[in-house]
């Protein structure tokens, strides 16, 4: 009996001890989050400080601390909001109507914020401010719609592709709008430079017979490649082909030149040196353990080869405008470069050492054959390609 009312009084006590840390640990929680959002408060960041003791009180909207923080946050962020409206009102600045819409969207967030937790809403009574929303998210698009409008009449691609953005962003504000649709489809086809990727038999550029096979599929990858990589939305890659099936113009075309191949010959660098040891010639036994031995010297020519063959390709790539102008160039080359090493030698194999051996018994490399080295310098060629091409149209 003792026992029990032992066990049953130490566990009364652990579990007052349980929900007393559960009650600290709560009221802690509940004190850093009006501490928090009194926090924001005071280093006048209203509006956080609102969101944050909103989003609070909808577990305890009885908290009259917290309470207290929202409403005087509340009052300022809706003062800063208003001052700031009324500034743009007198603004000569077509983008007013803009400025004044974030506002009153920034207001409506924080009224939504406090509408979800409805007993606080019931004492706070924010004000709505979705209609504002409306009619200055419509003034706005107007605006935007009106700045693309005057920005056409310029005639000249940059303007356009400004005119594309206002209009772009018109279209946040009014989205739908089929009138703003169209002419925003209509900045675009005029920014938009169309670049054709000219293959290389129509060009009256150096061409090698024998390598033809080999540069056949150049120019469709080099375009894959454009096509595939492109960052910037107003540059538009064509074959010739499928610039004259869409009936495209191009405003600019990119010419490929390759200006010469050299495969180069194997080139042979020869080094002769000379080995020598001392060897046991002669070995007279007297007894067992007593031998004499005579001793020479040996020698050994040892004659190192290294073969190496260099092999490189040069290109050109060369932009014009529709005019036929050059605007842009640039060279490149692509190397390919191979080397092997043997040796062989004269004399006595005993002057030799371990690592003479290994040398001279090394297996004797061959050179590629023509296709692996041109298809190596091509790739090259390709890659640097590719990447000149890109560069320079990312920075329109």
């Amino acid at each position: 009996m003792e026992y029990y009312l032992s066990v049953t009084l130490k566990t009364e006590v652990f579990m007052k001890l349980k929900l007393y840390s559960l009650f600290a640990l709560l009221t802690s929680l509940l004190l850093l989050s009006c501490k928090t959002a009194s926090k924001l408060y005071e280093k006048g960041r209203y509006d956080e400080a609102v969101e944050l003791a909103a989003k609070k009180l909808q577990k305890d909207p009885n908290d009259p601390k917290l309470l207290d923080v929202l409403q005087n946050a509340y009052r300022y962020a809706v003062e800063d909001h208003e001052s700031r409206i009324r500034n743009y009102a007198s603004s000569n600045n077509d983008l007013k109507w803009e400025w004044t819409y974030n506002e009153y969207a920034d207001l409506q967030r924080l009224y939504e914020a406090v509408r979800k937790s409805p007993g606080v809403f019931d004492v706070m009574k924010p004000v709505d401010y979705s209609s504002y929303m409306i009619t200055y998210r419509e003034k706005a698009g107007e605006t935007r719609y009106q700045r693309g409008l005057d920005l056409m009449t310029s005639g000249n691609k940059q303007d356009f592709r400004r005119a594309y953005r206002e209009f772009q962003v018109a279209l946040g504000f009014i989205p739908g709008d089929i009138g703003i649709r169209q002419k925003m489809d209509e900045a675009y086809s005029y920014a938009v430079v169309n670049v054709v990727v000219l293959p290389i038999e129509e060009r009256n550029s150096y061409q090698f017979s024998s390598y033809n096979n080999r540069y056949r599929r150049f120019d469709d990858n080099i375009l894959r490649y454009l096509q595939n990589s492109n960052s910037n939305e107003f540059v538009k890659f064509y074959s010739s082909f499928e610039a004259r099936n869409r009936n495209i113009r191009p405003d600019q075309v990119v010419e490929v030149r390759f200006s010469s191949m050299n495969i180069g010959r194997s080139n042979d660098d020869h080094d002769t040196r000379t080995v020598s040891k001392d060897v046991v010639v002669k070995e007279t036994v007297y007894r067992p353990d007593s031998i004499v031995k005579e001793y020479a010297k040996v020698f050994a020519k040892i004659t190192t080869t290294k073969r190496v063959l260099r092999s490189e390709g040069f290109m050109q790539i060369l932009v014009r405008d529709e005019t036929g102008q050059r605007i842009w160039s640039e060279n490149y080359n692509g190397q390919h470069f191979w080397s092997t090493e043997f040796a062989t030698y004269t004399g006595d194999s005993r002057a030799l050492s371990e690592t003479d051996k290994q040398l001279l018994n090394r297996n004797r490399d061959y050179p590629p054959n023509e296709d692996d080295i041109i298809r190596c310098v091509v790739d090259e060629l390709q890659s640097k390609a590719e990447c000149g091409i890109k560069d320079y149209f990312n920075r329109y």
